[in-house]
Formats: C-alpha cells, sequence, structure tokens
C-alpha cells in the first residue's frame, strides 16, 4: 500500500503565492468541488451572467489533487456538464405585505410552515419558498423576503419572451406573478420588490450520473494526514445534497484520522420506513 502525506500547502492568491508548511502532527481537510462556485449575480435591471470559469477555486483544486491519482476521483464527471447542472435561483426583498398574505392565502400555509411549492406550468420550472420571517438578523419589521429558482433557465418564459437566463430581476417576477394570476396587483408588488437572480453553474453537479470511484473515499485509502469533506466524497448509502452528507463526511474524516471510537449516526433510511411509505402511498392516491 502507498502511503500519502500532505506536506504542504500553497494559496495562490491574485499575484502571490504562499506556502504553508504541514506539521507532522497536523490534520488537513479538503472540501471537494463547489456547488456554488462561480455563481453570479444580477439585478432588477440586469441578468445574471453564466461564468464557466474554472481557473480557480474548489474545482481546479479537486483536478491538482486527482491529477494521475485515479484513487482521488474523478472532478470532470461533475463539473464538465454546465448546461445539465445550471440552476438560475432568484431573491425577492419586499416592503409589502401583499404578496405574503396572498401566497399564505393560496397555500393554506403561512410562511415558514410549508415547503417549496412549483409552479408545474412554467416552461422554466419555477418553485418558490416563504420562508418564516424575519430570515435574517436584524431585518426589519416591514421587510419581507422570498426565494425561488428555475431548473429550466434556457427555455422562453410563458409570459416573458426570453430564456429565464436572460432575463431581469423585474422579468422574472413579471414571470411569476402572470403564472400566479395576481392580475392588477402585479405592478404594485413590483414596485415594492428587489429581485436578484444568481446563476449557478454546478449547483447540481453533484447528481451527474457517476460509477464507483469517480468520487473518492472521505478518507483514501493510504492517507496519513489528510481526509476529503463536503458533497463530492463517498458515504455508501447517503444521499447528497443535504447539509447531514457534509457534516457526516466531517465526523468520518475526524473520527477515522483521530482514531476516536464513536459511532457515525447511522445514515436514516426512509425508503424502509413504515410511516413513510404509509404517507406516500396516500399521496399518490389523493
Amino acid at each position: 500500500m502507498i502511503t500519502t502525506i500532505v506536506t504542504v500547502i500553497v494559496d495562490v492568491l491574485v499575484s502571490t503565492e504562499e506556502t504553508i508548511a504541514v506539521a507532522p502532527d497536523d490534520l488537513v481537510f479538503v472540501t471537494l468541488g463547489c456547488m456554488t462556485e462561480n455563481a453570479s449575480l444580477g439585478s432588477m435591471t440586469a441578468p445574471a451572467t453564466l461564468n464557466s470559469n474554472k481557473s480557480s477555486g474548489a474545482w481546479s483544486l479537486w483536478e491538482d489533487i486527482a491529477n494521475g491519482r485515479p484513487g482521488f476521483g474523478h472532478p470532470a464527471v461533475f463539473a464538465n456538464h454546465i448546461d445539465q447542472t445550471k440552476w438560475l435561483s432568484f431573491t425577492v426583498t419586499l416592503n409589502d405585505p401583499a404578496f405574503f398574505q396572498f401566497i399564505e392565502e393560496f397555500t393554506g400555509n403561512e410562511a415558514g410552515t410549508g415547503g417549496l411549492f412549483t409552479l408545474t406550468d412554467s416552461s422554466w420550472f419555477m418553485s418558490i419558498v416563504l420562508a418564516h420571517q424575519p430570515h435574517f438578523i436584524n431585518q426589519p419589521e416591514n421587510i419581507f423576503v422570498f426565494w425561488g429558482y428555475g431548473l429550466f433557465p434556457d427555455r422562453i418564459g410563458n409570459f416573458v419572451n426570453k430564456p429565464m437566463s436572460e432575463c431581469t430581476g423585474e422579468e422574472i417576477l413579471i414571470e411569476l406573478f402572470q403564472h400566479l394570476k395576481l392580475g392588477d396587483k402585479v405592478q404594485p408588488i413590483i414596485n415594492a420588490a428587489i429581485c436578484i437572480p444568481c446563476m449557478m453553474p454546478f449547483i447540481t453537479s453533484q447528481f451527474m450520473p457517476k460509477v464507483k470511484g469517480d468520487r473518492p473515499d472521505v478518507v483514501p485509502v493510504g492517507a496519513k494526514n489528510f481526509a476529503f469533506i463536503g458533497q463530492f466524497c463517498e458515504i455508501p448509502d447517503d444521499v447528497v445534497f443535504t447539509v447531514e452528507y457534509s457534516v457526516r463526511s466531517a465526523l468520518i474524516a475526524v473520527y477515522t484520522l483521530l482514531e476516536i471510537k464513536k459511532e457515525i449516526p447511522p445514515v436514516f433510511k426512509g425508503q424502509h420506513d413504515v410511516g413513510v411509505l404509509f404517507n406516500a402511498l396516500k399521496t399518490m392516491h389523493r
């Protein structure tokens, strides 16, 4: 078995390079890949641009680590399919409660008590969610914030005649409010709104088809003083895209490298839970 040891970390800045020595007792935890890398923001009057550059950041770090080392995964499987992994999300700030009141009446759920709901007729396949307010620390009482996204940002809108990826924040709101049939309420709400589009090239990259070995083990065979954490390391039976996945990878990394004899919390297997199966059956037949 070949032993691999991290001896130095090279921090490359814009115009300088710093070398950090790794001491014999140091441990290195590496986050592979990044769902939100190269995200870009638009405004009410400008769309968010697609930034697919991988010249720096978490993806390039993984590419460097995996180069010539098959046991460290294959980042291209996840990072080289931006047309399939990109989303456009949007965050909306309102200084009028009218929209929140409308959605609460429409769904029967107070803000913060329901999950995402999807506009299935939307060619962008838009979804929105209203969190409990205030959502942010020190958020004023007269300010309301909600979030949404579109799974198909390259499709033409049903009401706005352009792809979601080319839309300003105002145009995204027009499309959303027309789907919700707000009628004469549309313009007053838009006048009291700030909608910030956000293009995320890699947001669903962790869901790309893969085979065994495309994601490395949390602690690869032969790793002496380092481990991989985050959404792009391999945890049997677990499901990516959750906070639990990232936390569990960190637990495995720390417990393994420090030889801590504690049990890792088991993965919840809802497909075998009687209550979950019963509720799923009820939902299918309602």
